[in-house]
């Protein structure tokens, strides 16, 4: 019986010797090394696929949206100068390609001034208007068109290639549809708007203009999508900072909100006081005339009608909401100053606070001027740059995400 289990032994010996030579090692070693190293060749191209967007694409598509947001600034810009200067009407047709191109010969400039003055502006107010004015007024109004075409072009041809890099996460992808459609809409609300202000008006001697509704509109969809390009962007560029979340930040943040949004209230009602031309009716203040308030203040019937029709209330709305907003920037400021907040939401609530006290210097020495043109377009540009740095401060003051 022993000798019968050495014998077993043995033979399981030498099978297992055979089984285990020297070149079935190293096979089985290479197949293995091969096993991982495709697992591992796996597990580093995944991550590779998963890095589109990260934090390198994030920064280059709130560069984009920033840079977008500055240029929606130039036509908000472009168009206050172009309505202070009376030149919106003087391109009286809308083509997105052929009008590109500006007249260039004697006779096509008789031509474009010829279809200009079959028009109210010219009949009316301009009917002593000679050719070398007239193409001052279309060059400024061919300067913002065209301003507004490279907006679009700037929002439309790399939002394409950020797509098609992969950029884009659904959030995002949803939120850039949204801006270039947006972009789009602004152009057709700007031709609609002009369109108002060539239309024959038999029962009106008033002076050509625009309608008051329209071009708020219009002003209105340019902040709204220079507020959201520049929010986007912010939000693509910087890190939220982590603060402790009591009670006084969330009302800090609350306030920041609602002062963000009077901030805008505000410049959207000097859009009514450029379309009636209200800055002409009351040039004193703190007073309007000898009375704080106006005997006409209410003077048309139905007294709803007033706010957005009578140049008087349009302007006394607009002192108000200024003051206002004034009121409650101090008061954030205030506030702010009780509380421990990081440096760069600080900085931002200290530039807010300065621009506004800067911003109601240029309106009343605009008013007082009787409205000259290069210090009303500084304080239409002020209105812009206090609404950046709200929206600034309201990024700073973000809640951090779980």
């Amino acid at each position: 019986m022993l000798s019968t289990f050495r014998t077993a032994a043995l033979f399981s010996c030498r099978r297992a010797g055979h089984a285990y030579k020297p070149s079935n090692v190293r096979h089985l070693i290479l197949r293995r090394n091969q096993g991982t190293i495709a697992a591992e060749a796996g597990t580093i191209s995944a991550p590779i696929s998963a890095t589109v967007p990260n934090a390198a694409t994030n920064r280059i598509v709130g560069r984009w949206l920033i840079g977008c947001s500055g240029l929606v600034i130039g036509a908000v810009v472009l168009g206050g100068v172009t309505r202070l200067t009376e030149s919106g009407l003087s391109m009286v047709d809308w083509h997105l390609v052929r009008e590109m191109k500006p007249p260039q010969t004697q006779d096509e400039w008789e031509a474009e001034f010829s279809k200009y003055q079959q028009f109210p502006e010219f009949k009316i107010l301009n009917h002593n208007m000679t050719l070398p004015e007239f193409k001052f007024i279309f060059y400024m109004e061919w300067g913002h068109r065209m301003w507004g075409r490279l907006v679009g072009l700037s929002y439309i041809l790399p939002a394409i290639y950020f797509w098609r890099k992969g950029y884009f996460n659904r959030s995002m992808k949803g939120r850039v549809l949204g801006l270039c459609g947006f972009v789009f809409f602004q152009g057709l609300l700007g031709w609609y708007m002009v369109k108002s202000g060539l239309e024959e008006k038999p029962e009106s001697h008033d002076i050509p203009r625009v309608s008051q509704y329209r071009l708020s509109a219009h002003l209105g969809s340019a902040l709204l999508l220079y507020c959201a390009s520049l929010w986007t962007g912010l939000t693509q560029l910087q890190t939220p900072q982590k603060m402790v979340e009591t009670k006084n930040l969330m009302q800090l943040r609350r306030f920041a909100k609602g002062t963000g949004a009077l901030v805008f209230l505000t410049a959207l009602s000097g859009a009514f006081v450029a379309g009636l031309d209200a800055g002409l009716v009351y040039n004193s203040f703190p007073k309007m005339g000898e009375r704080w308030i106006p005997d006409d203040l209410l003077a048309f019937s139905p007294t709803l009608k007033n706010f957005f029709e009578n140049p008087t209330t349009v302007q006394f709305d607009h002192r108000i909401l200024a003051m206002s907003s004034l009121a409650a920037i101090t008061s954030l400021y205030l506030f702010s100053r009780r509380m421990i907040l990081p440096k760069r939401a600080k900085i931002a609530i200290s530039l807010l606070t300065a621009m506004a006290y800067g911003q109601v210097a240029l309106g009343i020495t605009t008013l007082l001027l009787y409205v000259p043109t290069p210090i009303a377009a500084t304080h239409q540009s002020g209105s812009l740059a206090l609404l950046s740095l709200a929206i600034w401060v309201l990024a700073e003051l973000r809640k951090v995400p779980k």
